[in-house]
């Protein structure tokens, strides 16, 4: 393997970056897909909401105001841990959005006429989600609180039940503090996956993919001196947007920086791989732009990054998990705005592993069969 070659290459792909600026085009397909998914998505409403009740008092008043919860449409309950110490290891791993904690001695209290506090946690890591859920169990704590004065034959108002909303990771539910860590994820996948999708389809219109064959460069030399330009372009648009995000807006960073970088580095093997598969297949440079649309339209509504997946149709949620920059967003807002550490976060990195160990490496046998071709 020659450096010297290596870095002519790497020179070469910079050149051509200079000289041939991007041109996106809409087709009349896009409008047509674009109406459908946001149709579907955006007029949803936000329902289901993962749920954990915690019972300490185990009275008649306890659980009836379990019962709303789980009747009201809104929250599904999926786990009754036993004490609030057990919530923050279910809101770490993402299984719980809303947690319901009953104290003890919320029966008596009710009986004895005075106002029972309940702990509402939600999870500020998705300001949306928190801000409807939370706003939809202080309408059933008011039901209940009606229900029990109807039932008690009171026309007034009374001491009931007090719903004390607490919102962990972001309590000023700032969109702000959710939006800047999935913006690292989405703009390195939308510059990555446009220039790649350009990389090999480009030299093939031009002819110069076919004088590149009768040299005597090697397919790990093409591979290493086409990719490592992308790779450090992507690398430096991830530092500045963080540091933007960062020192700019204020977003706090509560979690472990190798976290991060573990999750954004295989990541970009993904992108990097889906990019020049789309330009290994593309006979045209129109074509790899319509491909790379048709691949970027689904990928950014329906992985979470714009409108929550919990407001999905049951039916389109299991497509979000074939989307990588799903597990993504996990891990970023995981890290950022959570604080969550390898342990949290570990089946989502593995699941990214997974896609970057087959993406980039169907990639890079591809692009080695064509120059061997």
């Amino acid at each position: 393997m020659s450096g010297k070659r290596i870095r002519l290459l790497i020179w070469k792909e910079f050149t051509q970056l200079k000289r041939d600026p991007m041109l996106v085009r809409l087709l009349l397909l896009m409008p047509v897909i674009q109406l459908v998914m946001f149709g579907y998505v955006v007029a949803a409403d936000i329902r289901h909401l993962s749920t954990a009740v915690v019972d300490l008092d185990h009275s008649v008043a306890s659980r009836a105001l379990t019962d709303q919860f789980a009747s009201s449409g809104y929250f599904t309950i999926n786990a009754r841990p036993t004490s609030e110490d057990d919530l923050r290891p279910l809101l770490d791993r993402g299984q719980i959005q809303v947690a319901v904690v009953i104290p003890a001695g919320t029966q008596d209290h009710l009986d004895r006429g005075e106002t029972a506090q309940i702990g509402i946690i939600v999870d500020g890591s998705d300001s949306q989600v928190s801000a409807v859920g939370s706003g939809y169990a202080s309408q059933i704590i008011s039901r209940y609180n009606r229900q029990v004065m109807t039932d008690a034959g009171v026309s007034v108002a009374a001491p009931g039940v007090d719903a004390q909303i607490r919102v962990m990771f972001n309590p000023t539910l700032d969109p702000i503090n959710t939006m800047i860590p999935g913006l690292i994820a989405a703009i390195m996948m939308i510059s990555l996956m446009a220039i790649m999708s350009q990389a090999v389809v480009k030299e093939r219109e031009s002819g110069t993919l076919e004088q590149m064959f009768v040299t005597p460069i090697r397919a790990s030399e093409y591979l290493i001196g086409k990719l490592t330009p992308y790779a450090g372009l992507a690398t430096l648009q991830m530092l500045i947007v963080a540091a933007v995000g960062i020192l700019w807006f204020r977003v706090p960073f509560n979690g472990q920086l190798g976290v991060v970088l573990v999750g954004l580095a295989l990541f970009m093997l993904t992108c990097i791989g889906l990019g020049l598969l789309v330009s290994l297949v593309s006979h045209t440079r129109q074509q790899a732009q319509q491909a790379m649309m048709f691949i970027m339209l689904p990928t950014m509504v329906l992985s979470g990054f714009i409108f929550p997946i919990a407001s999905m149709p049951p039916l389109i949620q299991p497509l979000t998990n074939l989307i990588p920059l799903t597990f993504a967003l996990e891990v970023l807002r995981g890290a950022f705005v959570k604080g969550s550490g390898f342990a949290a976060l570990a089946p989502q990195l593995l699941i990214l592993a997974g896609f970057a160990a087959v993406i980039f490496t169907a990639s890079i046998i591809a692009t080695r069969r064509r120059i061997a071709e």
